[in-house]
């Protein structure tokens, strides 16, 4: 098979959930420019409106469906709408996620409780579906869970206190390693990608404070782009990452060998 056959994703139906902006939107864009068909999830119609409107404009056809991934009892029907749409889901990337920062002496219950919900439960009940439903019927498939380097090691107090956070990607990277153990027999690999700092809605006030900092401590002085998840997304979402499953991958200049 040619390198590009093995990277190739024409007729691959793919979901990326908060697939509206951010990292989730920019894998949208790599897995489509590969030739899967997708489907994104996000809370608000407005922003995933934009955001097919900005694919088509790539040449990208996405279909929209509005789901809170913090609803675990939405889910199934959610998936069941997109997969009638798709006509198939090879590809799911777990993206939808939130943050909250607080001391961990302070935080409040009722924080940690959402992002347990969203972070991971729905992750896990949108893998599941996935799984049952179409991946390991058709003995393919490929889950990408997008965790952080929050999810490898204890992040610095001086630049967040964010325990919940980092709570729910250790638990995602612990997630997905079981499930690459256990489906792999099915043609199924699970990975996650740990991205570092990305400029983004989610990490704005900790790089207008720190942001600086961060880039002086990264071997390659600098924070991560709009193009950064692009080829590593689509590594793990081909044919050519067929070998790689249970592994947590790290995008973030090299900032965590220092």
């Amino acid at each position: 098979m040619s390198v590009k056959k093995l990277f190739d994703l024409s007729g691959r139906g793919a979901i990326v959930t908060g697939g509206s902006r951010g990292l989730g939107l920019q894998i949208a864009e790599a897995l489509g420019e590969m030739g899967a068909m997708l489907a994104l999830t996000a809370r608000k119609k407005q922003e995933l409106d934009e955001a097919v409107a900005r694919l088509a404009q790539q040449g990208i056809t996405a279909h929209a469906f509005v789901c809170d991934m913090g609803r675990r009892e939405t889910i199934p029907a959610a998936f069941d709408q997109m997969r009638a749409q798709l006509g198939r889901v090879d590809i799911l990337v777990n993206n939808a996620g939130a943050v909250w920062g607080a001391p961990a002496e302070d935080h409040p219950l009722e924080a940690w409780d959402k992002l347990i919900a969203l972070n991971l439960v729905g992750g896990f009940v949108m893998a599941q579906q996935a799984a049952k439903k179409c991946m390991i019927p058709a003995r393919w498939g490929r889950i990408v869970n997008v965790a952080s380097v929050a999810g490898l090691f204890a992040s610095d107090p001086a630049v967040a206190k964010t325990v919940s956070y980092n709570a729910t990607k250790h638990a995602m990277v612990g997630m997905t390693k079981q499930l690459a153990a256990e489906w792999g027999e099915h043609g199924i690999t699970v990975n996650a990608i740990c991205p570092g700092f990305f400029p983004s809605k989610m990490t704005r006030a900790t790089l207008d404070t720190t942001g600086e900092i961060m880039r002086r401590t990264t071997p390659t002085r600098r924070l991560g782009n709009d193009e950064d998840l692009k080829g590593v997304a689509v590594l793990l979402a081909s044919e050519a990452g067929r070998h790689i499953t249970g592994h947590a991958i790290a995008v973030d200049g090299g900032a965590m060998i220092i």
